[in-house]
């Protein structure tokens, strides 16, 4: 068997618990099912020793940041969180950044979990790329990093040949079972999905719940306010000029202040919020597609196609045989 594939995670204080203890589950699973050492766990925090979750439960790192050297195949940065009266905003510690902004341009891959894209995008790794992290900080990683395409609808993206972003909570499993399935292939993938007792083939592009209409109040009551008008007006047209004269601002006002409010340029949202209808049509129901696509705003099945494909990475066909939960 070839040489065990190195992973590092980081570890600070604070850091989200399951960012760091479900990939190091799905690598040590992996191990198992093959029998070998397949992959080689390390957690690297600032000084090494004991560092405290945000669950209040300590982990202990194995090395020292100065200690993990150049020999790095996975880098792994998971987040933390903090609640302000506005709702949940992402932390990033300097000395965390400054460290992995100097061993990334080393490692084969580097993927982040939840608000860990908030550290890639502080280290410049993110800059021209898409992005993805959990829905309630999107808004502020696009506002904090301009140079980032932020779309907060996928479960996980591969941003680059070498980048990954993945949401939050449960996503980190999905995230880590797609690097086994590149190192080893879908079937070991799959073998420590059932190990785990979860669905393996959750695709990248799926969507974090209802991320659109779900999202939390704004700091802009009109914003919010827009935000019902859509969700009781997806079958109508709702291009930008038309949603900018609405608000009586100009497009190009109306596009940057949505955006910096919700995370999504406007257009995106309208898609992702008629994706959601659809969804939940082919969920729930068994209209014909055409249907489906008239009821969701979509209007035709050839753009429910593409919208499918391009927001959730599968079919609506597909789609609908995977979670149908109706006769």
């Amino acid at each position: 068997m070839p040489a065990a594939h190195r992973v590092v995670i980081a570890l600070f204080p604070d850091v989200d618990l399951l960012d760091v203890t479900g990939p190091a589950e799905v690598f040590a699973l992996a191990n198992r099912v093959a029998g070998g050492a397949l992959y080689d766990v390390r957690l690297a925090g600032p000084r090494g020793g004991q560092v405290t979750t945000s669950a209040g439960v300590r982990l202990v790192a194995d090395l020292a940041f100065d200690e993990v050297g150049d020999q790095v195949d996975t880098l792994l940065v998971p987040g933390a969180v903090t609640v302000t009266p506005d709702g949940p905003r992402a932390l990033t510690d300097a000395e965390v950044v400054a460290w992995v902004r100097r061993t990334a341009p080393g490692a084969r891959r580097v993927a982040s979990v939840c608000v860990g894209a908030h550290i890639l995008a502080e280290a410049g790794l993110l800059d021209g790329l898409t992005a993805t992290t959990h829905w309630s900080t999107a808004a502020q990683l696009a506002a904090d990093h301009p140079r980032v395409t932020v779309d907060p609808d996928p479960i996980f993206l591969r941003s680059s040949g070498r980048i990954w972003t993945g949401a939050g909570i449960s996503a980190c499993l999905d995230l880590t079972l797609a690097l086994v399935a590149e190192d080893h292939g879908e079937e070991t993938a799959l073998a420590v999905a059932r190990e785990l007792v979860v669905y393996l083939k959750r695709q990248g592009g799926q969507s974090q719940f209802s991320v659109p209409l779900t999202r939390p109040a704004t700091g802009r009551r009109d914003i919010d306010d827009l935000r019902l008008w859509i969700a009781e007006h997806l079958a109508e047209e709702l291009t930008t000029v038309e949603l900018a004269a609405r608000m009586g601002l100009s497009q190009r006002q109306f596009s940057r202040v949505f955006r910096q409010q919700t995370g999504f340029t406007p257009a995106a949202y309208v898609e992702s919020a008629r994706v959601e209808v659809a969804r939940r049509l082919l969920e729930t129901t068994d209209l014909p597609l055409p249907r489906v696509a008239a009821d969701s705003g979509l209007g035709s099945v050839e753009t429910l196609h593409r919208a499918f494909r391009r927001r959730l990475g599968t079919g609506p066909g597909t789609y609908r045989r995977r979670f149908h939960t109706v006769a």
